[in-house]
């Protein structure tokens, strides 16, 4: 039986004490570092046999360790990552893998230099129902996609660091690009900002692809309520993943028929068919994930190339936001992650 890699969770706060807990349930994590000295002993009293370490290089340090979880600030992940595989670890990085794209070239690039394992935390690939809605558009359930759209709203996280758009979009923009299957050739993004002047508090963003194919994504942290909804539209039906459904809700499929008498269209309803999946916790499959990918040294469904296929739009957008022009990615990468 192979060992199961030790790893240090860097950044035990809002999120990243959810990256402990699976960690631990794993029996992979050997520390939790944060400067944060009252949190490591909440995490220390709650999880035996954890070490607390405020200090990161004592992290980077031990030869026990293997591997790195990213869960700081996202203006911090480059440095972090960067230090992390210099020192010879492995490294899952939560969204973003960084903040400037030159960057995450050059981290992919110390990756595969150093045969280390970097890992981008884009939890909803790892979610059992994207994952089935992946195969159903695989599998031609849809036919050929038109168009999708994506919604991720709620009444904050309010941040001042990074905007609205590099808060929650990444999830979305991971999630079309592996059901669509290329980059964008044309993209518009507007934004508002009211809160934190020039931090966006929103942005709506129009992506064109290869044969008609267009996708949005609206993000908001100053919304009424909370909504986590996809919509994919092909020629054959209509599926929507919406996680903030129980269950057997989140993913169904509409079969509608359009036909046509004449010049005059004939709508044929259909109700919603759940899409079945199996149950799991995502971010328990994407931590398990991880810790395959050291041990077999397989290549992570959100690698390094899938990050910066991401990181490449989200510059893009921001290019528009910023300039209120039309942009397009800087780098057009293939599926393989080649440039």
């Amino acid at each position: 039986m192979k060992k199961v890699p030790n790893v240090a969770v860097i950044g035990a706060g809002g999120w990243g004490k959810n990256h402990v807990r699976n960690f631990h349930a794993l029996g992979a994590l050997r520390s939790v570092c944060d400067p944060d000295t009252e949190r490591l002993s909440a995490m220390v009293s709650q999880y035996d046999g954890v070490a607390a370490q405020p200090d990161l290089q004592a992290i980077l340090d031990d030869p026990d360790i293997d591997g790195v979880v990213i869960s700081s600030p996202g203006a911090t992940h480059g440095e972090i990552a960067r230090a992390a595989l210099q020192s010879g670890k492995h490294v899952f990085a939560e969204k973003p893998l960084c903040l400037d794209l030159e960057e995450g070239k050059q981290l992919r690039l110390l990756a595969e230099e150093r045969g280390l394992t970097l890992m981008v935390g884009h939890l909803l690939l790892y979610h059992p129902a994207f994952i089935a809605l992946q195969d159903f558009v695989a599998q031609g359930g849809l036919g050929d996609i038109r168009y999708a759209y994506s919604n991720r709203t709620n009444l904050g996280r309010i941040r001042n660091e990074e905007n609205a758009l590099w808060s929650f979009a990444p999830h979305d923009i991971s999630m079309l690009l592996s059901l669509i299957g290329e980059m964008p050739s044309r993209i518009v993004s507007n934004g508002g900002t009211w809160l934190y002047p020039p931090v966006a508090d929103t942005s709506l963003t129009h992506m064109d692809f290869s044969d008609g194919v267009q996708a949005h994504i609206f993000v908001s942290w100053l919304h009424p309520f909370k909504d986590q909804k996809l919509v994919v539209v092909g020629t054959k039906g209509m599926a929507v993943f919406d996680d903030t459904q129980a269950e057997d809700g989140k993913l169904v499929l509409y079969d509608h028929r359009i036909g046509w008498n004449e010049s005059l269209p004939e709508i044929e309803k259909a109700d919603a068919t759940p899409i079945p999946y199996e149950r799991s916790e995502p971010l328990r499959n994407e931590c398990q994930h991880f810790l395959d990918c050291i041990t077999n040294g397989t290549r992570p469904r959100s690698d390094a190339a899938e990050g910066l296929r991401v990181l490449a739009v989200l510059d893009a957008c921001e290019r528009a936001l910023r300039t209120g022009e039309t942009t397009k990615p800087a780098l057009a990468w293939d599926l393989d992650g080649t440039p």
